[in-house]
């Protein structure tokens, strides 16, 4: 996956969960990682954790001017910013009778609205100079079409979409833009949650057995931000134990 020594990369929803799994591989091969999440507490721990030159900003990436907030920071104390993932997301688990357009809106808010405005701050910056990787989360639940989940998988498939429209807009500035689908997966936002439950149903589909963590999506995630990873731009890469094989 080569090393990230002299990169800064945001990521962001990195206060628990695969976010953090990222940021921790992230740092481990050389990056400079800013822990952006809007619970500030928990950023900073896992900011701790990884020691400096790795720091923690509060953000709320549905908001234009928290956004713009967050990167004046890290360009004032970075002075670039080479990789962003997008990986900041709420899910629900509402029957489509009870999904209201609040309900809706809310999902979208941080799930879509969310992408678009840390890909249109960070993108800036990257055109700047010439490069960039940005890697956003979708979810396998686009392709499996998984119910009580509606406005959740809407708006990962608009991920997938933003994703291969924004590859062909960035690609002659030296951006790639991909998107990783990962499966149901061991962490703070699914367990005790009515998400639980659902591991005795997908378990038994993937070709993989077993339940996936954080560290096992953390990898797909760094290999398309790498340096190497140069070649490849608009793809969507499912890591979900073959649970959607296509």
């Amino acid at each position: 996956m080569g090393s990230f020594t002299g990169r800064t990369a945001i990521v962001t929803g990195a206060a628990q969960g695969i976010g953090a799994g990222i940021a921790r591989l992230l740092a481990a091969r050389g990056a400079r990682v800013v822990i952006a999440d809007i619970n500030e507490k928990s950023a900073a721990q896992v900011a701790d954790g990884l020691g400096d030159p790795s720091f923690a900003v509060g953000v709320d990436v549905g908001d234009p001017a928290s956004v713009a907030a967050l990167h004046e920071e890290v360009i004032s104390r970075c002075g670039q910013i080479d990789v962003l993932v997008n990986n900041a997301a709420i899910m629900q688990f509402t029957a489509w009778d009870d999904v209201d357009f609040d309900e809706w809106h809310r999902i979208m808010r941080v799930n879509l609205d969310g992408v678009y405005l840390m890909c249109r701050a960070s993108s800036a910056r990257m055109r700047e100079r010439g490069y960039g990787r940005i890697v956003n989360m979708a979810s396998n639940t686009f392709f499996a079409g998984t119910p009580s989940m509606a406005a959740y998988v809407a708006a990962k498939g608009g991920v997938i979409g933003f994703t291969r429209a924004l590859a062909t807009e960035l690609g002659g500035y030296g951006i790639t833009v991909n998107a990783v689908a990962p499966g149901l997966t061991m962490t703070e936002g699914t367990l005790g949650t009515p998400h639980e439950d659902a591991f005795a149903f997908v378990g038994p589909g993937q070709a993989l057995k077993g339940r996936a963590t954080a560290d096992d999506i953390a990898p797909a995630v760094v290999f398309l931000a790498a340096e190497e990873a140069g070649w490849i731009t608009g793809s969507t890469l499912n890591a979900d134990g073959g649970f959607v094989r296509y």
